[in-house]
């Protein structure tokens, strides 16, 4: 037996239409308001100080994130930070080093609370890789380099790496006294 709604009728299943959601969830909404360098440099090394023999390079990339509130309402500033460094495999030697912080202003909206962390570390950063690659790759070049062409960042699994790291380090270490 269904259950009526108060006025003597069953529930709006049995009259063919849809129950009405409680409350409606709005769309996310993103604005990419800004975007900038805030920190640049590129050493060649291998100009500086020349390298003999082979030149075999090993490039390191490593990538670090940050986001955080503005004091404009539903602003977040996000900032990813690149040290690309090229090493000859033969010897070791930097033939360069390059540094870059890149940064958007983003105006969201509905995004529940939980979420906004991810979201602001991941699709943020996501929508401005495409701006970086093509700084890393034109700078590279302008140094007198080919042009490293960066593979796309899984931005997801940098995430999940660096939960799993602060977890870690806040559990308490275990007493290995004897």
């Amino acid at each position: 037996m269904s259950e009526g709604n108060g006025n003597g009728q069953a529930g709006d299943q049995a009259s063919g239409q849809a129950p009405a959601p409680a409350a409606e969830a709005q769309p996310v909404k993103l604005q990419i308001l800004a975007q900038f360098i805030r920190d640049l440099s590129f050493e060649n090394a291998l100009a500086q100080k020349g390298v003999q023999g082979e030149v075999v390079p090993e490039i390191q990339v490593i990538v670090n994130l940050d986001a955080k509130k503005r004091t404009a309402e539903h602003q977040y500033e996000v900032l990813q930070k690149f040290r690309i460094t090229s090493r000859n495999r033969n010897g070791g030697e930097t033939l360069f080093l390059l540094e870059l912080e890149y940064g958007g202003v983003f105006h969201i909206e509905n995004v529940p609370e939980a979420q906004l962390h991810p979201f602001l570390l991941i699709e943020c950063p996501r929508l401005l890789f495409p701006f970086v690659r093509r700084i890393v790759s034109d700078l590279t070049r302008d140094g007198g380099f080919p042009p490293v062409n960066l593979d796309v960042v899984d931005f997801v699994a940098l995430y999940r790496n660096e939960l799993a790291r602060r977890a870690a380090a806040a559990q308490p270490k275990a007493d290995v006294t004897q």
